[in-house]
């Protein structure tokens, strides 16, 4: 079911989860395996349920402090009989089954470009409909290797973004091949032709995007900071600035999370892969969109500005 889920939500199908016994491990403890490398370990308590308050502040009910798993959050492991009690506190109540299926979930999205094999890329071409198959033909090899399609996909992946419209994709990068064979480059084109789908997965509730923009300061300071070309195009910021500007957007950021919003941030397209390659050490689940990803069509719901 998980598999089936993430297929549908992100394009492709995952390789099968193995439950194993570890003997080496705790009793009520468990580890998260991707390649054979351990990329997460927690423990749950059976027969107990893990709580938490949804502004994310400290439990007010006895049990063991803890941090959810998946997110970090502070939490409590608390007795059953205590589950009326915590949900007419408006606390959030799971599980211990579940809180293992949301914490693999989270790690299977985090680390799905590392599941994205060559063959797997390969397997995504050859499943297309008939009508595609042209456009396969005339693209790969001889515009996009198939390893430059999978690095592609991959970059999307990184971001949580689905590769579940493969035509489009390729499309883009039959555009973007015409000028270039960055795959930096290549992702952003391909990210503007999925705009309609961006902007749809990045709305909330009432249909509208909330975006913080980044100011004409903070653009001209990441332009000025980019050197070099194509494939050796690198951000070379002062430290100094790069505090600043990691300062500046947890200070935004979680004053809209005190609010309950997460907005995405906005910027020019030229430096948008080298502003999520900072915002992503401090806030990896903060999206950041550039100009180009806006659909025509899309709502807008402005916040403020850094």
């Amino acid at each position: 079911a998980l598999r089936r889920e993430l297929a549908k939500e992100l394009g492709f199908v995952m390789p099968s989860v193995r439950i194993l016994d570890n003997f080496q491990l705790g009793t009520t403890e468990y580890r998260i395996m991707v390649r054979e490398t351990q990329v997460a370990r927690a423990e749950v308590r059976p027969g107990m349920l893990l709580v938490m308050d949804p502004d994310g502040k400290p439990v007010e009910l006895p049990g063991e402090e803890t941090l959810e798993p998946a997110f970090n959050l502070p939490a409590a492991w608390i007795d059953a009989s205590l589950r009326q009690e915590a949900s007419f506190r408006g606390y959030t109540v799971v599980e211990p089954p579940t809180v293992i299926t949301t914490h693999l979930t989270e790690i299977i999205k985090d680390n799905m470009p590392d599941l994205l094999s060559y063959a797997a890329t390969r397997k995504l071409l050859d499943d297309l409909p008939a009508e595609n198959k042209k456009l396969v033909e005339d693209l790969i090899p001889s515009q996009v290797s198939v390893s430059a399609l999978q690095r592609v996909l991959q970059n999307l992946l990184a971001e949580r973004v689905s590769i579940r419209d493969l035509p489009t994709i390729l499309e883009g990068l039959a555009e973007a091949a015409a000028y270039t064979q960055n795959i930096v480059m290549m992702t952003e084109h391909v990210r503007a032709r999925l705009a309609r789908q961006i902007c749809a997965d990045s709305a909330d509730k009432s249909g509208a995007i909330p975006l913080v923009t980044l100011s004409p300061e903070w653009e001209q300071r990441f332009a000025e900071a980019l050197h070099g070309q194509g494939e050796e195009r690198q951000l070379a910021m002062a430290p100094s600035h790069l505090q600043q500007f990691i300062e500046a957007v947890k200070h935004a950021f979680e004053q809209q999370a005190r609010l309950g919003v997460l907005p995405c941030l906005l910027t020019s397209p030229g430096i948008r892969p080298y502003v999520r390659s900072i915002i992503e050490r401090v806030r990896p689940q903060t999206v950041v969109l550039s100009q180009n990803e806006i659909h025509p069509k899309a709502k807008l719901r402005p916040l403020g500005q850094i």
